[in-house]
């Protein structure tokens, strides 16, 4: 028996060395082999070539959304960046740097129109906010406070943002517009307040077309600076990716509205305060929409308190023309449309108390509910308008938290259940985080170490001094003749009337509990 021991000890022992040496030389081995991968340029940790444009994620971030009741996450990283320091926040695509410059090889390219008088407290949220999701351009008309001085030295210098002043020449060249001699709009023509803005929205939509397509874009959308799109549905949350899927057929993208549901009277900042939304009837079963309809409404006048017909972006194109603030049309065709089942804008609807009066104090109809027909298009708006030019304050504040704030737990809580309404993160942790990491705050201190062109300091100075409605700060958008004069009462009856032209599509209100039978059967 010993001598058979003897061989088997000696074996385990031979074996033994073996291992002990192929793991000395092993490490060794990884060793050198990364030392001349490195050496050669094989490893490098420079985190500007790792986010180069071969890469399509920006270091960061993650939360969930949730829209339609479907739950979608991000996938977390701890990597960080200049931008979001040490934070954990949704993933982003295609970032360059701190003023979200894009390759120019990316597509579709995506750009939006507004006309605003919108200090930089919500402009630069905004637009941001839509460069973090894929928007590469934008063409901002601007008057009142969004075209003085400050305010626009500041918007001119951020990459990818035109900035079109209301002065007399834009003026005299938009009297010249097709549009004028055309049905379509014409029963908006020589209106007061939000028909005046009507006309003026797409007129300068007319012109947003033409300056897109020679900027090269592929998506023209028109949004009002109240609203931010909310690109559910996609794994990056990326408004460029959600239209990349679009078939090559379809020539315009319908964005149902969600209508933002404040907690509070004392809302100073909507876009990093709000949360809570209120679904669109496009994204509601039918039974859930009319079955809560009462309660939803909470005795308004409609289910949303302005308008729930969306807004759409159009593949730009030919003959590619405005359809009114809500849609597009084509001049040869009827346009392809889809309308979107997760995707939204999000509409931050009187979000602040102070709104009431702001709106009261760019229309100078008389606070009665004849004249507010001829101001308004939407029966909120005009209960409103009545309530700031008549009540005290006081009134005007119990009013408020009785038709906007939503204070009522219980009811709150049954509609969430429900889905009537719904918490959207989005947005307020993506503005949120930039403000904390100084993004505005850095772009205001670098438009001030720069000199407004002297010829734009001019263009503003007119803009805003010589074509301003004394009262409202509006420009009006009436025809204009070489002298200056308004041919409204000069315009000619139209000898042809091109009858398959569709009408310009108004805000219009949501479906109400007269239509539940017809839109059930």
């Amino acid at each position: 028996m010993a001598g058979l021991h003897r061989p088997t000890s000696s074996s385990s022992s031979s074996s033994y060395s073996r291992l002990l040496l192929l793991l000395t030389i092993l490490p060794l081995t990884l060793a050198s082999l990364a030392f001349i991968l490195q050496w050669r340029g094989g490893f490098t940790d420079d985190s500007i070539t790792h986010w180069s444009h071969h890469h399509s994620q920006f270091p960061g971030m993650s939360f969930s959304l949730s829209s339609n009741s479907k739950k979608r996450s991000f996938s977390l990283s701890d990597c960080s960046s200049p931008l979001f320091p040490n934070t954990h926040s949704p993933s982003f695509p295609y970032f360059r740097d701190s003023m979200f410059q894009y390759d120019s090889h990316l597509k579709p390219k995506v750009c939006i129109t507004t006309s605003t008088s919108a200090g930089l407290e919500q402009t630069l949220p905004w637009i941001f906010y839509h460069k973090v999701i894929g928007v590469s351009n934008f063409l901002l008309f601007v008057e009142g406070k969004a075209a003085s001085a400050n305010v626009s030295r500041v918007l001119e210098s951020i990459p990818g943002v035109n900035v079109i002043y209301r002065t007399r020449e834009l003026e005299e060249q938009q009297a010249k517009s097709r549009i004028w001699n055309e049905t379509w709009l014409s029963s908006f023509f020589y209106k007061p307040c939000n028909y005046e803005l009507f006309v003026k929205q797409s007129l300068n939509m007319e012109m947003a077309i033409v300056m897109a397509r020679d900027s090269g874009m592929d998506w023209i959308i028109h949004l009002d600076t109240d609203e931010l799109i909310h690109p559910a549905g996609t794994e990056e949350y990326s408004l460029r990716q959600l239209l990349s899927d679009v078939p090559a057929n379809v020539d315009m993208v319908i964005f149902p509205n969600y209508e933002s549901s404040v907690e509070r009277d004392d809302i100073k900042e909507p876009f990093s305060e709000v949360s809570m939304f209120k679904k669109n009837y496009d994204h509601l079963p039918k039974e859930v929409y009319f079955g809560n309809y009462l309660e939803a409404t909470r005795g308004n006048p409609n289910y949303f308190l302005t308008y729930g017909n969306g807004k759409a972006a159009a593949r730009i194109q030919d003959h590619l023309r405005p359809n009114g603030a809500h849609r597009w049309h084509n001049y040869m065709k009827t346009p392809k449309e889809v309308k979107l089942d997760e995707a939204a804008v999000l509409h931050y609807t009187y979000p602040k108390f102070s709104d009431l009066t702001s709106r009261r104090d760019r229309c100078g109809c008389k606070p009665t509910k004849e004249d507010v027909k001829r101001c308004f298009m939407l029966d909120f708006d005009r209960s409103a308008f009545i309530i700031a030019s008549t009540a005290t304050e006081e009134e005007m504040r119990q009013w408020y938290r009785e038709r906007i704030v939503w204070s009522d737990q219980t009811l709150k809580l049954k509609l969430l259940r429900k889905g009537i309404l719904t918490r959207i993160n989005a947005p307020m942790v993506i503005i949120q985080t930039m403000k904390e990491s100084g993004v505005f705050s850095s772009v205001i201190a670098k438009a001030a170490e720069t000199t407004l062109a002297k010829d734009k300091f001019l263009k503003s100075i007119d803009s805003s001094n010589s074509t301003r409605n004394a009262r409202s700060g509006m420009v009006s958008s009436r025809k204009i003749g070489a002298g200056g004069v308004s041919q409204a009462t000069a315009r000619r009856v139209l000898e042809v009337i091109d009858s398959s032209l569709p009408s310009a599509i108004p805000p219009l209100s949501p479906p109400s509990l007269d239509h539940a039978d017809r839109l059930s059967s």
